[in-house]
């Protein structure tokens, strides 16, 4: 991928296509280019957002982890269960 300023960009084509003409394709380059940005703003996450994430996802695993011990020691009293109830 080239990265290139405006001013670089600018300066290529003011070369091929004239001053005038460089002028508007950069400018029209560069308000695409925002256009585009503010349309993808919103999926953009900050760092705010990362962190809050990372928190929730912190809390479901505690939370994943509790119940994972309930539904172990249910299966372990339903199996001592079955074991001294069948003698």
């Amino acid at each position: 991928m080239i990265n290139i300023t405006s001013i670089e960009m600018y300066n290529i084509l003011k070369i091929k296509l004239g001053e005038k003409e460089a002028k508007a394709l950069t400018e029209y380059v560069e308000s695409h280019v925002e256009k585009s940005f503010e349309k993808e703003i919103d999926r953009l996450a900050t760092k705010e957002d990362l962190l809050a994430l990372r928190v929730e996802l912190k809390d479901q695993k505690a939370e994943i982890i509790k119940w994972m011990f309930i539904f172990w020691i249910g299966q372990v009293a339903v199996t001592l269960a079955i074991v001294f109830f069948r003698k």
